[in-house]
């Protein structure tokens, strides 16, 4: 990855020279599509509706992408994480998501990436700003979700996306700012 990808050439705004995160509104869109599409595959064959029968291929493939994107999205995190200056991230980007396809260890590893995310946030803005439990909870409870309704499981999934990003955003923005000029390269 060349380090152009990540970071916009220096400026006197701060903002302007955070990495570049993941898009977490495609995750919601593909969310929407999903409940979308279980609206229809529902209106289509009523008989989903009572728990019989093969989902329509649509209605996979739909979330299928949705759940590839919220992988992206982890990977995308740690490719930053692995690129910050001063910061040894313990966690390689392959590893952020291969451990999630680990059965049963995936349950401890949904706790275990945002946690080394909040060592990285917290030491940054020198405060115990992003708390890690809350993340991992929200994540289970997203994903059993998933299992229940895919589309709504998928939204709630990229709502701690949302805070993730935003406390790595703050903590980006917290040490660009706290440099001096010559030292933001």
């Amino acid at each position: 990855m060349n380090p152009s990808d990540t970071a916009v050439p220096p400026s006197g705004n701060p903002a302007a020279n955070l990495p570049k995160f993941p898009v977490i509104w495609i995750g919601y869109l593909l969310g929407a599509a999903t409940v979308a599409a279980e609206f229809v595959a529902v209106d289509l064959h009523p008989e989903l509706a009572k728990g019989g029968g093969i989902p329509p291929l649509y209605l996979f493939l739909v979330s299928f992408v949705g759940g590839v994107y919220w992988f992206v999205c982890v990977h995308r995190y740690h490719v930053i994480l692995a690129q910050a200056p001063g910061w040894k991230h313990p966690i390689s980007p392959a590893r952020a998501v291969g451990f999630h396809f680990i059965p049963l260890y995936n349950l401890y590893w949904i706790f275990r990436w945002p946690q080394e995310i909040a060592k990285f946030v917290n030491a940054r803005l020198r405060a115990p700003v992003m708390k890690p439990l809350p993340v991992g909870i929200a994540f289970l409870g997203a994903l059993v979700l998933r299992f229940l309704d895919p589309g709504f499981g998928l939204i709630l999934l990229f709502f701690p996306m949302s805070y993730v990003t935003e406390c790595m955003r703050r903590a980006f923005a917290a040490k660009l700012a706290g440099e001096s000029p010559s030292q933001q390269e």
